[in-house]
């Protein structure tokens, strides 16, 4: 056969019409420079896709397949896995071909329990009638960590607090839609009063093992909700060999949960110093901080703050990695956050092994709360007694409650950590006006409802469990005599059905059925505690094993509702 016979046929199809591009999308050019504008010439990593995607997101206000197919050109992946990277996160935006991209304007409107309380279904209802569905966008949203100001909305990235139709309208008109930053204490002034003193002294001279004795002795516990003592991971962490990373969970998502947000607000060096200490007790190449999409204002304080901490060379440039996150829950699960960072799908990891041995990048990582740390400083600069000698109840220490609800005076309170909710309620100035107390959530939506005849229980890590529930990240949210506990375990399961990872089918499936069984006129118990069981044995994760706690407590300590 002739050469020009041979290569008859290539790039034809079966109908012998020739093919002048390959199968699939076709590269737009002109999406492609913009990709390449944005990303500008820095390496193509792959973990960063997450950050690459927020880029788009921020620019264009969506993600076009023009533009994924842009990325999948700069980074060599396939389109599929940006595409399912950028589907699984709630605050990415994808628009298929021939779909309307969402309006240039956006509002969030909480719907967690302390916002639903406070009438955020109302406040939702009357902006979606009295807006223009083509200029503004209106969306339920999760939590948004300030339930102490609720109901809460996020018009563009700033936070209404106390939201009103009015007000909403006022920022429209003042094209008021940027975080507000909030006044903070500067390196400037954290250094004037001794700040990163201690840090350089045990860089100098210090014993990781005698700080890890310090902090033991102090009893300080995680505070991000699973109360494992923090001195001991970081022995864990060091019998590794290699190379070692720190990761900072600040995706603080559990609703009712705003502490870590209050004290970034405020006091973000206190923080950063104690992050840099547990990095250099544990000897961590790089320290990755994943803090939650949902917190604007503390992404640029931080950004701020470790500029300055470069400038003044405390640490190297990129030492301290800022990640963030996209809108999804599940990323509070310690194994799901080093998922996202790496670029990934936010879904939780079979353990063992446990992060410690395999963690970022398949090394040795320790993990803390962003409070946890803030406890690291203060202890390594005043000493165990900072948290030991505070003692009530038989319980020793001190705990941030984030309080919202029905009282007085909603906020973080720091008070002994053997505190009732009697004492919590009193230090918020006692019930809101007209309402009596009912009902109180310890912990985040994950500890379920207590009466409010179980009042003497100290709120602290180990003394609820006997009881059917725990303090999980102290966030405490009171009903009134006029709430509803039955709905307001409803609001709790929603919030499971829509932040369920999907990963395993009981957590998945059991959300949803929890849910329509929930919104029945008589609650079938028998049903729900089978699924409940089903739920608890064989989830993979921490969400699926606790969301059936708002229906047994339900069901046990507010059965006439049901």
């Amino acid at each position: 056969m002739a050469l020009d016979e041979a290569k008859k046929g290539i790039w034809k199809s079966g109908k012998g019409k020739g093919r002048k591009t390959p199968k699939g999308r076709q590269l737009d050019d002109v999406a492609h420079a913009e990709v390449v504008e944005l990303l500008e010439h820095g390496p193509r990593k792959r973990d960063m896709l997450i950050e690459y995607l927020h880029l788009i997101q921020d620019t264009f206000g969506h993600l076009s397949t023009a533009h994924i197919r842009a990325l999948a050109e700069e980074l060599r992946l396939g389109q599929a896995e940006i595409f399912e990277v950028a589907s699984f996160y709630a605050h990415f935006d994808v628009v298929k071909d021939g779909e309307t991209p969402p309006p240039a304007l956006t509002i969030r409107v909480c719907d967690s329990l302390s916002c639903e309380l406070a009438g955020a279904e109302q406040l939702q209802a009357a902006l979606e009638d009295g807006l223009d569905p083509a200029q503004v966008r209106v969306l339920r949203a999760p939590c948004m960590g300030r339930c102490d100001t609720a109901p809460v909305l996020e018009i563009g990235h700033n936070h209404i607090d106390h939201a009103t139709p009015e007000k909403v309208l006022a920022a429209i008109s003042a094209d008021d839609t940027h975080a507000h930053i909030p006044d903070y204490e500067t390196f400037a002034d954290y250094v004037a009063q001794g700040g990163y003193e201690t840090l350089k002294d045990l860089r100098a001279n210090g014993d990781w093992e005698a700080v890890q004795d310090k902090v033991l002795e102090a009893g300080l516990r995680g505070l991000g909700g699973a109360g494992f003592p923090s001195g001991k991971k970081w022995g864990f962490v060091r019998m590794n060999e290699g190379t070692r990373y720190l990761a900072v969970n600040g995706d603080e998502g559990e609703p009712g949960t705003f502490k870590d947000r209050y004290y970034l607000e405020r006091t973000p060096h206190l923080f950063l110093e104690g992050m840099l200490v547990a990095a250099w007790a544990v000897e961590a190449e790089k320290a990755f901080i994943y803090m939650r999409d949902e917190y604007p204002a503390v992404l640029a304080i931080l950004r701020r703050e470790i500029a300055a901490l470069e400038d003044a060379g405390i640490v190297e440039q990129g030492y301290i990695d800022l990640r963030r996150g996209a809108g999804a829950y599940i990323c509070g699960e310690e194994s799901a956050m080093i998922e996202s960072i790496e670029g990934k799908r936010g879904e939780p990891r079979h353990r063992p092994p446990f992060v410690a041995q395999v963690g970022i990048f398949g090394r040795p990582t320790l993990v803390h709360n962003v409070e946890t740390l803030l406890w690291v400083a203060k202890i390594c600069r005043e000493g165990p007694e900072c948290l030991n000698s505070v003692e009530l109840n038989g319980r020793k220490g001190l705990r941030s409650y984030s309080v919202s609800g029905r009282v007085k005076n909603p906020g973080v309170h720091l008070l002994p950590a053997g505190s009732t909710i009697t004492d919590v309620i009193a230090a918020c100035g006692g019930m809101a006006e007209g309402h009596s107390f009912k009902a109180y959530q310890p912990g985040g939506p994950s500890s379920g409802l207590l009466p409010a005849s179980m009042h003497d229980i100290p709120l602290d890590f180990d003394t609820l469990q006997p009881h059917g529930t725990f303090i999980g990240s102290a966030a405490v949210v009171v009903l009134g005599d006029q709430d509803s506990a039955r709905d307001a375990a409803l609001n709790m399961l929603r919030f499971f059905e829509d932040e369920s990872c999907g990963q395993c089918t009981p957590c998945r499936v059991g959300c949803e059925k929890a849910v329509k069984l929930m919104q029945s006129d008589t609650w079938d118990t028998g049903l729900l505690e089978e699924l409940s069981q089903a739920m608890v044995d064989t989830s993979i994760c921490g969400l699926g094993q606790a969301a059936p706690n708002p229906i047994r407590l339900t069901m046990k300590h507010f059965a006439n509702e049901i």
